[in-house]
């Protein structure tokens, strides 16, 4: 299938065509001996999934473990139509995260009132997943991927209170979630991911620390794929979010509305993306991956927090 790559350390980066875009945000199959799939995406790209991992030799009995790094709905949307699929699959995500996998209406209402219309075409619904089959992680935690092998969860949030980093003790791969930002792998762009409502600019911070002190081989970002120049990409993910917070500090302290600080803000990114100078289609994916009014609004909701 053309949207499967093989990674090496029999890890499988599968293109979930999210809202039917290529390259947006990509799940992760490690095919040892207990399968485990890292990120479900979106509800709408739980069939693309299941005949990826078919096509893997992954039937429906095999999957042993689902992990999402966090609950947004491109992470972690399909998680209740994967275990549907997968009846003998563990699904793993934070604590902060559980409840809302097996109770999904909360974080449903709260989806729809940001993207109204365009959450049936983006991500679907979660569908709730029986509450005895989710396994709540801590700060740290493990999975076990067989042969000795395992998954090693750290609590990252700062993107989000209920986001983990995962390390996979076989291959040194570090899946970051949204935690280091989004990479553009057709121009090597990087560009912070700060939604609201639970960004926060030194836990993003320490996060990134962590990450580098996790000593990794190569980060697979969900959006989107392998990363192998790991100290200057965290470096550069510590860095976006600096340029960031301080030009939205810069609106926020002359008191523009959120409107005039995305636009100020775009404007003085721009130069930084080779994405925003190339055709429109990649300018709209890396629009649509990690939007300014989104980062923005993020950024704004947690000043306020911070200096009311």
């Amino acid at each position: 299938m053309d949207n499967i790559t093989a990674l090496g350390g029999d890890v499988y980066e599968i293109d979930t065509r999210m809202a039917g875009y290529s390259g947006i945000t990509a799940g992760y199959l490690i095919l040892g001996d207990r399968p485990c799939l890292v990120e479900t995406g979106t509800s709408t790209s739980a069939p693309v999934v299941r005949d990826a991992l078919t096509s893997l030799g992954v039937g429906p009995g095999d999957l042993a473990t689902v992990v999402v790094t966090h609950i947004h709905l491109d992470h972690a949307g399909g998680v209740g139509d994967i275990a549907g699929f997968y009846s003998n699959a563990e699904i793993v995500v934070h604590e902060k995260g559980a409840r809302h996998i097996a109770d999904p209406s909360r974080l449903m209402a709260s989806a729809r009132m940001v993207w109204g219309d365009r959450l049936d075409t983006l991500f679907g619904e979660l569908s709730p997943t029986d509450a005895s089959r989710i396994r709540a992680l801590g700060d740290t935690g493990a999975v076990d991927l067989g042969n000795g092998r395992t998954l090693s969860s750290h609590y990252s949030p700062g993107h989000a209170k209920h986001h983990v980093g995962l390390i996979d003790s076989a291959t040194g791969d570090l899946y970051v979630g949204d935690a280091a930002g989004v990479y553009l792998p057709q121009t090597g762009d990087l560009r912070p991911a700060t939604p609201p409502p639970d960004f926060d600019l030194a836990t993003a911070l320490d996060s990134i620390a962590l990450f580098r002190a996790l000593g990794p081989q190569r980060l697979l970002f969900s959006h989107y794929g392998p990363v192998t120049e790991v100290q200057d990409t965290l470096e550069r993910s510590a860095e976006e979010l600096r340029v960031w917070v301080d030009l939205t500090r810069q609106a926020h302290a002359e008191g523009m509305d959120l409107d005039h600080a995305v636009a100020m803000v775009r404007e003085r990114t721009r130069e930084r993306y080779a994405a925003l100078k190339a055709d429109e289609a990649t300018a709209e994916k890396f629009e649509l991956l990690s939007g300014a009014p989104s980062n923005v609004a993020g950024i704004m909701h947690w000043l306020d927090r911070a200096q009311p």
